[in-house]
């Protein structure tokens, strides 16, 4: 099931997606807002690293299994209103925390345990992950507005408004739970998620009515993803290259607040993830400029071997300016590699089942990260920080490593970043990168696009 594209001019295309993006950039300020305040708010109330870990692996597990229903939504019905009600439903989420922040005890979330702190966290989550629906759904706008050519380009403009989103997220973040708490970031995130509601009644994308590919149910239809993304030489393995570089990912979302948290003061660590932010626009930048050549797959192991080089050296020594570098170059990096999956999925796969392989590769991609999420705090909790504070660690690498709990979290982040490095660079070498490489460089998409029948919207 897909809409019937209308017909629309090139300026008409740009003025819409430039109007989406708008929408979506509010948007992503608001849910990532809300997602980096609380992290920062239950560590400093809690000061438990297991806490944010499991905020971390609440994120990713129900990204993970939410990722190929929110697809089957996002081909099933206009992108509009895809994106409404993603907006929408975040508004109703972020109402009912503010209910129970206000309810609750003002000594209630200083306790790891407390029900009351995890049912806050569970609201407040819920709001942030049901806006992954406007990702799956921007994805597919790009291939509705855009030729095949014009989308690398497109996908950098989403990667730059990723960078925008951070910055801004990043600042408004530490300042008002450093400033004032959770209760002005609940205010901030009702407020601007009503105005984002308000904005897309009014926009309009070329879509006619839904429409069903012959012989589809309407239903999720796993298997018949599963099949499509099988019968494509080397599409599985990028999946499975992405879930692996997710799996090792992991560990940064889990333990790089922490980290940070331990050289400075969560004012200064917001406003640095803030300047860290531009990293990604720039890069969204140079993509939209450039674009990603005429091989967006082997951009994506270009770029990942550059990540996870820079993920081995910036921890080695306990300095925030080292950090800083190391995660600039990081995340001008970043764009490249999710805009080149992008890309490569918008030109092989079908446009009336993008949402499902989107939604699909996005559960397989983070269904490892969870459970990184939740063993790596522990791990980091009681194994590698008393190895370097008082173990073995400390006595041998103490010397010139250094000692103390964040050398531990340190070391967890050197360890990954050399571990990510060897599979990229084992990937470059296999059979399926060569196999997608050339069926994306060949003049015809892989699968046709099926006869499509009209029924009722």
């Amino acid at each position: 099931m897909t809409v019937t594209q209308l017909p629309v001019s090139r300026t008409d295309a740009k003025r819409t997606f430039r109007h989406a993006l708008a929408n979506t950039l509010v948007a992503s300020v608001v849910n990532f807002t809300v997602w980096f305040a609380v992290t920062f708010w239950v560590y400093l109330e809690t000061r438990s690293v297991f806490a944010t870990g499991v905020i971390a692996g609440i994120f990713l597990g129900f990204t993970a299994l939410s990722g190929i229903w929110f697809g089957s939504i996002v081909d099933h019905h206009r992108k509009r209103s895809v994106m409404l009600g993603s907006s929408t439903a975040s508004l109703a989420f972020y109402a009912a925390s503010l209910v129970v922040y206000l309810l609750a005890g003002p000594g209630t979330f200083r306790d790891a345990t407390s029900p009351m702190l995890w049912v806050f966290v569970l609201l407040l989550m819920a709001g942030v992950i049901v806006g992954n629906l406007r990702g799956i759904a921007l994805s597919t706008v790009v291939s509705l507005l855009f030729p095949d050519g014009e989308r690398d380009k497109a996908n950098g403009l989403v990667g730059t408004t990723s960078g925008v989103s951070f910055l801004v997220t990043s600042v408004i973040s530490g300042l008002l739970v450093g400033l004032s708490g959770m209760a002005a970031v609940l205010v901030f995130a009702i407020g601007a998620t009503a105005v984002v509601v308000a904005h897309m009644t009014r926009l309009r994308f070329p879509e006619d009515r839904v429409v069903r590919a012959e012989g589809e149910s309407g239903k999720i239809d796993l298997r018949g993803t599963v099949a499509l993304v099988k019968g494509m030489p080397g599409l599985m393995a990028l999946i499975v290259f992405s879930t692996i570089n997710n799996l090792l990912g992991g560990v940064f979302m889990a333990l790089m607040d922490p980290y940070g948290l331990s050289l400075v003061s969560v004012e200064t660590w917001g406003l640095l993830w803030g300047f860290l932010s531009t990293g990604i626009i720039i890069g969204g930048f140079v993509i939209n400029r450039r674009g990603l050549g005429s091989n967006p797959l082997r951009a994506l192991l270009i770029a990942n071997v550059a990540l996870w080089a820079i993920c081995t050296v910036f921890a080695v020594q306990s300095s925030i300016v080292l950090l800083a570098v190391g995660m600039f170059i990081y995340m001008l990096v970043v764009p490249f590699v999710e805009a080149s999956e992008q890309t490569v999925l918008q030109k092989i796969v079908p446009f009336e089942r993008q949402g499902r392989v989107f939604g699909f590769a996005q559960s397989v991609e983070q269904a490892a990260s969870p459970l990184t999420a939740f063993l790596i705090s522990p791990v980091a909790q009681f194994v590698f920080i008393p190895f370097m504070t008082t173990g073995l660690g400390a006595q041998v690498l103490g010397p010139w490593f250094g000692t103390g709990p964040e050398r531990g979290l340190a070391l967890v982040f050197t360890i990954t970043g050399i571990l990510g490095l060897v599979l990229t660079l084992v990937a470059l070498t296999t059979r399926q990168y060569r196999q997608l490489s050339r069926h994306y460089l060949a003049e015809q998409p892989l699968v046709e696009q099926p006869q499509l029948q009209p029924v009722a919207a």
